[in-house]
């Protein structure tokens, strides 16, 4: 009988959720609903000193706001398998890591980093290019180990790992992979403040808590067989594992956190107003192909559509044009109800909305939805009908020049002065009004009020722009 399935995302709080984190978040709990199985979201928090204050909390909120809903979590624990922080699991890795002390798998390490890095020095001036630990510690008498206290040094533990083994597994992403133990080294499982080190820890929690696949960033591979040689010391089931390729960036490049050209955190995309829709399906197709070439997908059509196989072995590219289109195309599907309440705070930091009911601000929003890439860019969008620019290009300077334009103010201002209401139908016939009078149409009648109205030739219909700003403030700008 198999296993039921159970997968993880464990994180470090060392930060806030990343593109790449967000990524293998995603497909693990895609595989996991796909197969009916459990999302387990734990916390690797041993890093104590680059821990950062709330890290943990946001990325679980962020994967909640995404649509990743942990089955397990610090906040949502199943007895049988918490406690799910590695700070609170610490007297567990102790006995793991004496049991394969006294089986004779780990041995106590004395050496300073100096001495290591003279070791590493001495094998790299004979031309060894990946130097490993030379096994120093490995058979120091009871006398060796005395004199070492003494001085005040504190050991580590190292796994001895099995000479020449070879370590194979078939990755669900990438096929067969195949290491040797030679090219690996004895390697510290327990750091010498008595932390585990990562690879042990997370041997540890990945078999407690029963978890039967494992997927992560290539960068992740090379510490596979380090795992799995602790899989085969304890005698324990292996998990599977797949490894996800690479994301790089428009030129080719691994994306780097210091990558400034590409927002990288889940909270800045929720800052500037990305829906959580369109951020998931872009992640969402980034290494992974269906089978039809689908683009748009609700979180339930991926479940039902993701198959492991169709997760690509080549690096995935993030095109941020792409990811602006699909954010738009999100926001034109917006109803509005949804659209008011997305972009109301957008608005807010544009002007102030105190006075103005909901009618008015969904007016506003509507005016941009359809070339909206995001929430926030409205700021800038609709920015010259609240603070209207300074006119300084050559065409827009031509026309206020002619000697049509200000008897056209004049008179459209006096139109407006004489309006019961600001409908659309109303605002044209103002416009009319001045063409029949003056016999003046086209680009001399309507874009000297514009160019009063926001500085810009160009933009929003100009029949929208008075029913915006109001009898008031229309007189103001074409007067002052």
């Amino acid at each position: 009988m198999e296993k039921p399935i159970r997968v993880r995302y464990a994180p470090s709080p060392t930060g806030f959720l990343h593109i790449g984190g967000a990524r293998s978040a995603l497909f693990n709990y895609l595989f996991a609903k796909h197969h009916g199985g459990t999302f387990v979201f734990r916390v690797e928090d041993t890093d104590i000193e680059r821990n950062v204050v709330g890290g943990e909390e946001s990325q679980l909120n962020d994967l909640i706001w995404l649509g990743i809903l942990p089955d397990e979590s610090p906040a949502k624990p199943n007895p049988k398998y918490a406690p799910y922080r590695q700070t609170e699991r610490l007297d567990t890795y102790h006995q793991y890591a004496q049991w394969l002390l006294e089986k004779g798998y780990a041995y106590e390490c004395y050496c300073s980093e100096e001495e290591l890095q003279a070791s590493r020095d001495a094998q790299m001036a004979n031309g060894i290019a990946a130097p490993q630990y030379d096994r120093h510690c490995l058979h120091l008498t009871a006398e060796q180990k005395a004199k070492y206290i003494a001085e005040g040094r504190k050991p580590c533990l190292r796994l001895r790992i099995q000479d020449h083994h070879d370590i194979a597994f078939d990755d669900l992403v990438r096929g067969p992979v195949h290491f040797n133990n030679d090219d690996i080294g004895d390697w510290v499982i327990v750091k010498s403040n008595g932390i585990p080190t990562y690879n042990f820890a997370v041997v540890i929690d990945d078999h407690l808590m029963e978890i039967t696949h494992v997927f992560r960033g290539e960068e992740h591979l090379s510490n596979t067989p380090k795992q799995i040689q602790l899989y085969e010391y304890f005698g324990w089931d292996i998990p599977r594992f797949g490894h996800m390729t690479i994301i790089v960036n428009e030129h080719g490049k691994k994306l780097s956190k210091r990558d400034h050209d590409i927002l990288q955190f889940m909270s800045q995309y929720r800052e500037l107003g990305f829906l959580p829709e369109a951020i998931f399906n872009f992640i969402l197709l980034l290494g992974w192909t269906p089978s039809d070439n689908q683009e748009f997908f609700t979180m339930s059509s991926a479940i039902a559509a993701f198959e492991e196989s169709r997760m690509s072995a080549s690096p995935s590219m993030f095109d941020p044009n792409k990811m602006m289109w699909m954010n738009n195309h999100y926001i034109r599907q917006l109803d509005d109800a949804t659209f008011l309440k997305f972009i109301k705070p957008f608005i807010a930091r544009l002007t102030d909305i105190s006075g103005k009911d909901d009618a008015w601000v969904l007016f506003l929003g509507n005016l941009f939805k359809e070339q909206m890439r995001f929430g926030a860019e409205i700021v800038e969008l609709a920015k010259p009908l609240f603070t209207p620019l300074e006119v300084n290009d050559p065409e827009s300077l031509e026309v206020l020049a002619l000697p049509t334009t200000t008897p056209v103010i004049e008179a459209f201002a006096k139109q407006v002065e004489a309006m019961n209401d600001f409908e659309n139908e109303t605002v044209k016939a103002a416009f009319k009004a001045v063409q029949t009078a003056l016999g003046v149409k086209g680009k001399p009648l309507y874009m000297p009020i514009r160019l009063k109205l926001t500085g810009i030739p160009h933009g929003v219909e100009i029949v929208n722009i008075v029913k915006l700003l109001g009898k008031e403030e229309v007189l103001r700008r074409l007067r002052g």
